[in-house]
């Protein structure tokens, strides 16, 4: 694969060859010991944590931690608390399906934190900005970020709205102050991959536009497998710099 297909980036900018196969899905992190010789290689562990009220963020998600898996990670997929009444979700029958059908998905809880080497979060935007049950869960992290043990975790994250300009980008940077004040790495896409162009060309996160079937298109899910696999590559890479300097 050339690249010529990707926008021309300021001068000095694109990293080197190996670090741009890594992040494309090159061969797994190796780590190299004190007498020269490669070891095992390095498994990134991954949490795909996410909100959904129908399932389109929950496909997504599936999409994010069969990506990350796919790379060689370790992962845990799992879904914040939902807050709302039964009355409520039982008033609406996609909300109460979806409900019923991810009834065995694991709730997040802090332990998934303090496990992950790197984060996925997925949630759909409201008025621009983070679903309520993903703030919740992440107003309720201060003890683990006062312990610093939310810092130096490889980070991205996953949205969508109603329509192309429901305010996905905002929420994706909503998501991020978050990381930024635990101290994670923020993984973007930028424009790494053809898929994110396919996808629509965000460079904050994956992104879609909801289907009134509640279908999520082929190009979405392939951007986030892609995402998966990147961040796994991202968060191992990070691991295994950080025992570097230990």
């Amino acid at each position: 694969m050339t690249d010529d297909w990707m926008p021309a980036p300021p001068a000095g900018y694109l990293p080197s060859g190996a670090a741009l196969r890594a992040v494309r899905g090159g061969p797994a992190t190796r780590a190299t010991n004190r007498t020269g010789k490669r070891e095992a290689t390095v498994l990134a562990k991954i949490a795909v944590i996410y909100y959904s009220a129908t399932g389109n963020t929950h496909k997504v998600a599936q999409a994010f931690e069969e990506g990350a898996r796919q790379a060689g990670a370790e992962t845990r997929l799992r879904r914040v608390p939902e807050p709302a009444p039964e009355a409520v979700i039982a008033s609406m029958p996609a909300w109460k399906a979806h409900v019923d059908a991810t009834a065995g998905v694991p709730v997040a809880t802090h332990d998934d934190l303090t496990w992950a080497d790197g984060y996925a979060f997925g949630s759909p935007t409201r008025y621009g900005a983070v679903a309520g049950p993903l703030k919740s869960f992440f107003d309720g992290t201060g003890p683990l970020w006062g312990q610093g043990l939310l810092a130096n975790k490889a980070a991205t994250a996953f949205t969508g709205a109603a329509n192309p300009h429901g305010g996905q980008e905002t929420t994706l940077l909503t998501i991020y102050n978050t990381m930024y004040h635990w101290g994670a790495v923020v993984v973007a896409p930028g424009y790494t991959d053809r898929s994110v162009y396919a996808a629509g060309g965000n460079p904050y996160g994956v992104s879609f536009t909801a289907s009134p079937d509640g279908a999520v298109a082929a190009e979405i899910l392939a951007a986030a497998r892609y995402m998966g696999g990147r961040l796994a590559r991202c968060a191992g890479a990070l691991v295994q710099g950080l025992r570097g300097q230990a």
